[in-house]
């Protein structure tokens, strides 16, 4: 029975906390204001500009290694022409998208939940509301706009940058033609089923992931060792919802494909 009990206190904190998570980030949207232009742009060159090296980097070495796994695999079948194929519809559907955004909550997101628990600890945030300044107009809707505007970018350019790396390798090191490693890509990929589905997984992955830093972050009790606690749960949270929402996507999408 204690058992049972515990799990049932576990699953009413949840809910609870869900419930207060969606009632904080409802009640911030239409807080927008002018005069917080350069939190805004501040957001967006800290979840854009400072992920860029990582996103580069990471999307380089996934195309290099899909590029080799692939090929060994289809030449079994004599099927190696279609690797720009594969390595294409791979990264749009699924791998672009998922693994970007799991890049950008250990990157970004963190450091989000680190700064707005940094600043409820030092009492900052109640001392912005002292001045009759709205918190969540300052600190929440900048960045969540911020993850609005770069997340179809930051996933774009791992996309893109994972393909021409995994064509570096098929073509220049395993021998394939180029002609045909391009020429499958086009025919293959749909503007709307793909690349849009992309796009539209993009938004939901960072925009969820963003909403959970920012209340891990702002809703942090006055403890230090808070900090870190909210900054594990942040990235632990993000990382699972992100993989269930990408399931869920994908199970309403397989009829288009």
């Amino acid at each position: 029975m204690a058992f049972v009990e515990k799990i049932g206190k576990k699953c009413d904190h949840f809910w609870i906390s869900l419930g207060a998570a969606c009632h904080f980030i409802f009640s911030s949207i239409g807080l927008s204001d002018k005069r917080f232009l350069p939190q805004f742009i501040y957001a967006i060159y800290q979840q854009g500009a400072q992920s860029l090296w990582l996103i580069l980097m990471s999307s380089s070495f996934i195309g290099m290694v899909l590029g080799l796994q692939c090929f060994y695999i289809l030449n079994r079948f004599s099927a190696d022409q279609a690797l720009g194929q594969l390595i294409a519809l791979a990264m749009i559907r699924e791998l672009g998208p998922v693994m970007c955004s799991l890049f950008f909550i250990g990157q970004s997101c963190s450091t989000i939940t680190a700064e707005l628990a940094s600043m409820r600890i030092s009492m900052q945030i109640d001392s912005l509301e002292v001045m009759g300044v709205d918190p969540r107009a300052r600190l929440v809707w900048p960045r969540l706009c911020g993850a609005l505007m770069i997340a179809p970018l930051a996933v774009s350019i791992f996309v893109v940058s994972s393909i021409f790396a995994g064509s570096f390798v098929s073509i220049s090191v395993l021998g394939v033609d180029s002609g045909a490693f391009w020429g499958n890509i086009y025919p293959n990929v749909s503007f709307w089923t793909d690349t849009i589905m992309c796009l539209v997984k993009a938004e939901l992955f960072f925009t969820s992931a963003v909403c959970i830093a920012i209340y891990q972050g702002y809703s942090v009790e006055p403890q230090v060792e808070a900090v870190a606690r909210a900054t594990t749960q942040t990235v632990v949270s993000g990382t699972i919802l992100t993989l269930a929402l990408d399931f869920i996507v994908t199970s309403f999408t397989m009829a288009v494909y």
